[in-house]
């Protein structure tokens, strides 16, 4: 085995480059160190397990410039630290992971990960290409040094005690600090081994400083004690004065007490100045430590202190000195006693730096976490340092820890431990999620959320409960919606705890904000009426769902779920005997806001579908109505016929569906109704219609509107006042032969045939026509056009119909008058404006008309029911349901005296009767733009062109 060992080294020596390149991969340079600074460290990491680590090469190339004699001492001193430190296992001596291989360029060696040397924080860059960014920025805190110097001050009490060892080079290029911040000591270049049996005190070999071989083969002659001058003589205690030269430089910039410069002399004149030493060198060193200085660098080796006894100073007995300490020493305590420092140290480290607590703090904490027992008094530090940190260090040392922390869960053996594991994550979520990634915690973080509500603990459902809306921001909303929300809904309806329902709907309500509108309406809203519960509480906790629901400007709930699913749930809510006052007036305030809600929707929605179809309308068309203000009458008359039932539903729209005679518009005003049971044409209402006309229904509309204008801009006809005659003959009179004489007489008067045919019959009489009283029965006055004489014909003429009506029958009935110019009876047109030499008319028709002995008087009742067939006609002169003077349409009819306007020349047509006494006649009355007053004297009948006969007695006896 020898054999094979030398020979390996034999070869290793003779083969180029780094040895430890085969099992390790070796990174940047980080540092350097070591006597001389002649070691550079770099990054490291080992092939086989992964694990990381620091490789310090010394290239011998760099000893070029020295004697063979010289590269031989100094590659030799170089060897025996290595071999030295690599004996020394201790926590405050630097550990070696693969001991020195040597090759034909280089030395290298591997130990634990390693941050840099001391004499590199100080500032000494020596032998470094290229400093890194976090050496250059790197400065050492006070519970830092003073930590480090009771680290080294541990160390030198293990070689001193234990190894009985002098380290003979107690200097910052000595001291190692190691990825955690902890100092370690190397560098056993230098170091005398105890001569003395184990028995005996201990004795070290002097061995004095030469000037002729190179300084970094000897040791540091700043950190050196001065008894190697004066006496010539070694012992532990000389490490004690390098200790106090190493804390008066760590307190003033890294420069030693006395500079010697590797000057042999320098350093013999030094050592007797301290002879005479000054109290004010050590002005920047701490009060309570300078005196305790001042004695290690007393030149007397007997009066120094002992590591055991500087330990005890206490510049050591600060807490965040004695926390890292204890720390230090963990491995050590029982499980109670690492509980109860454990308990403290979240006070401690939040004023600890944040680099102390990385680096000392953590690495101790994570191999607490071996022992599930202790995790829940670890991770509350163990987050706090997560705070602290940023994301990248969060991500780098923090979270792999914890992710197999967040897959404990054994309820069974350790549920308390379980619970309090969740309660202590759940309390830092917001934590967690503002730094774990979001693959992390899908993968991780949210698992853990959901055994938390799943869990059968009502403190950690409540716990949850309450902080999940805390965090919702930072929950992706797919995972929010198919996770969370779910388990909370099914929380609150299996769990038996009122405080768990109150809070399971209170979380709803929080998580509101972040869920989209339609997952509300489809998810949260149905779910509320499914509570199987109906307390206070919890009807209030429903109520406040809905009310930020509705009033939430991302949410909002609309009409037909308000009115169909949510108003109707709520309204039984209102009356529940558990409310009191001021829950119940809050949940009739929200129903009435829902309800005003729902209203002006639906309001607008109408009006807006009404206006649309106002829109879309192409014409309007308007039908001229020819009646007047006075139909309010008949509207009185029709509303006191009216039921309760009937009044309420005129004027919704839904007079087609009720049966009814009753007509009602779109708008919702009634039709006028006809005052009596006889059926008679009506005049169309006004209203709109959506019609496709041709261009000639459009000429005839349009001249239609024209004439209707011109007439309404004419000016009414004045009546001619007649002298009432006094009353000769109270003795009741045959109304009806004395009309039929008269009429037969004043038609036996024509004109010549010269004459036009519109001044037949143009006696002073006054006729009343719709534009008021005529001078003459045949309408020759031009304001009577269209609605003069008794039959009120369009452009004048005698006992004619208007429009299409003639005086003297019905529609298609013949009457008085000429009808496309040809004389005779029959013809439903008006009469021939001009004309002359006309054939005078034959009456022998109505002989049998005329008042004599052959044909006996009859009363009005016994005519009214008689028709003739002597007249050419549909009916006979009295006959007809409208005949008359009391007929239905009398002089004080619907639509007689008083009517609308065209009283003379309404379109219905007089079946069998005298034109001037039908349904359209007014004697004397006063029309649209009637002048005279309706008086019995007003009433006039017509007579002959000599004699006015008064009526007055014969219509009074009738009319009453």
């Amino acid at each position: 085995m020898d054999m094979f060992n030398r020979l390996k080294s034999a070869v290793t020596s003779a083969l180029p480059g780094n040895p430890l390149s085969r099992d390790f991969d070796l990174y940047n340079q980080i540092a350097s160190g070591g006597p001389g600074m002649l070691w550079k460290i770099h990054g490291g990491m080992k092939r086989t397990t992964k694990q990381e680590s620091s490789i310090f090469v010394f290239e011998k190339r760099s000893l070029e410039r020295y004697s063979r004699r010289d590269r031989e001492m100094i590659l030799e001193s170089l060897r025996k630290g290595v071999q030295q430190l690599t004996k020394l296992r201790h926590p405050k001596v630097l550990s070696v992971m693969e001991p020195l291989e040597e090759s034909r360029e280089t030395l290298a060696f591997a130990t634990e990960p390693v941050f840099c040397s001391l004499a590199n924080v100080l500032g000494n860059h020596d032998n470094m290409t290229t400093v890194p960014k976090e050496l250059q920025e790197y400065e050492l805190y006070d519970v830092e040094v003073r930590h480090g110097l009771l680290q080294m001050i541990e160390g030198l009490t293990f070689l001193h005690n234990d190894a009985k060892i002098l380290h003979h080079n107690i200097c910052p290029e000595s001291i190692i600090l190691n990825k955690n911040g902890t100092w370690k000591l190397a560098g056993f270049d230098f170091c005398v081994l105890n001569s003395n049996t184990t028995d005996q005190s201990p004795m070290f070999a002097f061995k004095e400083w030469d000037p002729d071989i190179p300084p970094c083969c000897q040791p540091h002659l700043d950190y050196l004690a001065p008894e190697y001058a004066l006496t010539m003589m070694c012992s532990l205690a000389s490490d004690m004065y390098s200790i106090g030269v190493l804390i008066y430089a760590l307190f003033n910039n890294g420069k030693p007490l006395f500079e010697c410069r590797t000057q042999l002399s320098t350093f013999k004149k030094n050592a007797e100045e301290l002879r005479h030493f000054r109290s004010t060198l050590l002005g920047s060193i701490p009060d309570e430590l300078r005196d305790y200085v001042k004695l290690l660098l007393n030149i007397e080796p007997t009066v120094r202190p002992d590591p055991a006894q500087l330990s005890k100073v206490s510049f050591f007995e600060d807490v965040g000195t004695m926390t890292l300490q204890y720390m230090d020493t963990l491995f050590q305590r029982d499980n109670l006693q690492k509980s109860q420092f454990f308990k403290g140290l979240p006070k401690i480290a939040a004023k600890l730096p944040k680099r102390v607590n990385q680096q000392r703090i953590l690495p101790a904490l994570y191999k607490e976490c071996v022992n599930p027992d202790m995790v829940p008094f670890v991770l509350p530090t163990v987050l706090l340092v997560a705070e602290q940190s940023t994301d990248r260090e969060y991500l780098n040392n923090i979270l792999p820890e914890l992710i197999p922390l967040f897959k404990i869960h054994d309820p069974v053996q350790r549920p308390q431990t379980t619970y309090t594991i969740s309660l202590i994550f759940l309390q830092n979520m917001n934590l967690l999620l503002s730094k774990t990634p979001q693959q992390d915690i899908k993968t991780h973080i949210l698992p853990m959320i959901h055994r938390a509500l799943e869990v059968d603990n009502p403190q950690i459902q409540e716990l949850c409960l309450n902080i999940v809306p805390t965090f919702a921001e930072l929950i992706e909303y797919s995972s929010l919606k198919n996770a969370i929300v779910p388990r909370i809904k099914k929380l609150c309806q299996s769990t038996s705890t009122l405080t768990i329902r109150v809070n399971c709907l209170l979380c709803l309500g929080k998580l509101l904000e972040y869920m989209d509108r339609w997952y509300v309406l489809d998810e949260i809203l149905p779910f509320l009426p499914q509570i199987p519960s109906r307390e206070p509480a919890v009807l209030m906790s429903i109520l406040g769902i809905y009310k930020v629901t509705m009033s939430h400007a991302k949410l909002g709930v609309t009409k037909d779920i308000l009115a169909n699913k949510v108003i109707p749930f709520l309204m039984p809510l209102c009356i529940d005997n558990n409310l009191n006052l001021s829950q119940f007036n809050a949940f009739v305030a929200t129903v009435r806001e829902m309800f005003v809600k729902v209203e002006s929707e639906q309001r607008t929605k109408l009006e807006q579908l009404d206006q649309m179809k106002q829109e879309q309308k192409t014409l309007e068309i308007s039908k001229v109505s020819s009646q007047a203000d006075n139909n309010l009458i008949p509207e009185v008359a029709q509303e006191k016929n009216q039921t309760m039932m009937d009044k309420f539903l005129s004027g919704f729209g839904i007079a087609g569906l009720m049966g009814s005679s009753q007509q009602t518009e779109s708008s919702g005003t009634p039709a006028p109704v006809a005052a009596s049971s006889t059926p008679r044409p009506t005049a169309q209402p006004t209203g709109t219609a959506k019609v496709s006309l041709s261009l000639e229904e459009k000429q005839r509309l349009a001249r239609q509107q024209e004439q209707e204008q011109k007439l309404k801009g004419q000016r009414p006809l004045s009546a001619q006042n007649t002298q009432n005659k006094p009353k000769t003959n109270d003795k009741v009179k045959d109304l009806t032969s004395t009309l039929m004489d008269t009429n037969l007489r004043n038609m036996s008067t024509s004109t010549p045939k010269s004459q036009p045919m519109s001044s037949i019959g143009g006696h002073s009489g006054p006729v009343i026509g719709r534009g008021g009283m005529s001078s003459s029965y045949g309408m020759s006055s031009p304001s009577s056009v269209g609605s003069g004489g008794y039959g009120g014909m369009n452009t004048g003429g005698s006992f004619a119909g208007m429009n299409n009506s003639s005086s003297f029958g019905s529609n298609s009935s013949s009457g008085f008058g000429a009808v496309n110019n040809s004389p005779g009876f029959g013809g439903t047109g008006s009469m021939n404006t001009g004309g002359g030499n006309k054939p005078k008319m034959d009456m022998s028709a109505f002989d049998s008309l005329l008042p004599s002995s052959n044909h006996p008087k009859k009363s009005m009742n016994e005519m009214a029911q008689t028709r003739t067939a002597g007249m050419p006609g549909q009916q006979a002169m009295m006959g007809g349901q409208r005949m008359g003077m009391v007929g239905n349409m009398g002089m004080m009819g619907n639509q007689g005296m008083m009517g609308s306007p065209g009283m003379m020349g309404y379109q219905q047509n007089m079946n069998g009767s005298f034109g001037q006494m039908s349904n359209q006649m007014n004697f004397g009355a006063m029309g649209n733009t009637g002048s005279m007053p309706m008086s019995n004297s007003n009433i006039l009948t017509p007579q002959s062109s000599s004699q006015v006969k008064p009526s007055g007695n014969d219509l009074a006896d009738i009319f009453g």
